[in-house]
């Protein structure tokens, strides 16, 4: 038999909706503002097939650079080969959410603003770079009260 290579090959899962997300839409799809430098999720939803993106850009973040009554350009970057081609694909509002990639940078600027705020009024040198994870302190385990003991499995037995 032959494999059919359609615009929606492969898709059976990607483009189906969600458990309990079935049904109709949420009107804030349709009543949030998008405006040009937004960063937004590509999610093609599977209820709506007008204006909906190609597989290849599911689930891929991107930069919108233009806003039409129910639709949004926007700029995403497609790996070809070794290298990542600008793409810009039209795609309807149905199809895009808001990117919350940014939300934790952006909380980090903020309280880094106001560590060096407090750190000027003090007078204190600050080091805002985050730091891996140190190791463990180390622990001594004394053996006053705490006998060592030789652990051994149960012999297996057969009483049959």
């Amino acid at each position: 038999m032959g494999h059919a290579a359609g615009l929606r090959a492969g898709t059976r899962y990607a483009f189906s909706r969600g458990f309990k997300k079935r049904g109709y839409i949420p009107l804030s799809t349709y009543l949030r503002q998008y405006k040009v430098g937004d960063i937004v999720d590509v999610v093609a939803n599977g209820a709506v097939q007008k204006g909906m993106p190609f597989k290849v850009y599911h689930g891929k973040t991107g930069v919108i650079y233009n806003v039409t009554k129910s639709s949004v350009g926007v700029i995403l970057h497609k790996q070809v080969g070794n290298r990542y081609i600008e793409k810009r694909i039209n795609v309807r509002v149905e199809h895009v959410r808001l990117s919350r990639s940014r939300e934790d940078f952006l909380k980090r600027v903020k309280e880094n603003a106001a560590k060096m705020t407090k750190a000027k009024t003090e007078g204190v040198h600050m080091h805002l770079k985050r730091q891996p994870v140190p190791p463990r302190d180390a622990r001594t385990v004394s053996l006053k009260n705490n006998k060592p003991e030789s652990i051994t499995p149960i012999p297996y037995e057969t009483t049959i």
